[in-house]
């Protein structure tokens, strides 16, 4: 068998260039700002922001259900969880997620999540409807 001149780079993969098309060149005007390499380890601070927000949920009673959130923000927010405008005791909870465990009646209502930190704060709320399903 016997190979033309760049047939052995076209067989691992590699085509010769094309002496048509130019190479690729980094497209940078004048007013362009290029982001330096070393200010990526410091973030820049940010207000909250809810990347996913509560849902609206329907339970039944005797069932436990976790209500959660998604936020981002620099400093990382602090999280306040509200059950119709009463602040929620958070000990035990982890960040970013209330459980609620075994439903009542009196759970039911709006749950409101407020995430907040130096900059602004941000709101998610959503409904939960705790139903009596029998036995």
């Amino acid at each position: 068998m016997t190979l033309k001149k760049g047939a052995d780079e076209e067989a691992r993969g590699m085509a010769p260039p094309s002496p048509r098309i130019p190479l690729k060149r980094a497209k940078v005007s004048s007013d362009q700002v290029v982001p330096d390499p070393a200010a990526s380890v410091y973030p820049t601070p940010t207000p909250p922001v809810f990347i996913r927000k509560m849902r609206n949920a329907a339970v039944g009673t005797g069932c436990d259900i976790r209500l959660k959130v998604a936020v981002a923000g620099d400093p990382q927010p602090t999280l306040y969880w509200y059950h119709n405008d009463d602040l929620l005791n958070m000990d035990n909870q982890e960040y970013g997620g209330l459980w609620i465990r075994d439903c009542k009646p009196s759970d039911a209502g709006l749950y409101t999540c407020i995430a907040t930190n130096h900059l602004g704060e941000a709101r998610s709320s959503a409904v939960l409807a705790v139903l009596d399903l029998g036995e």
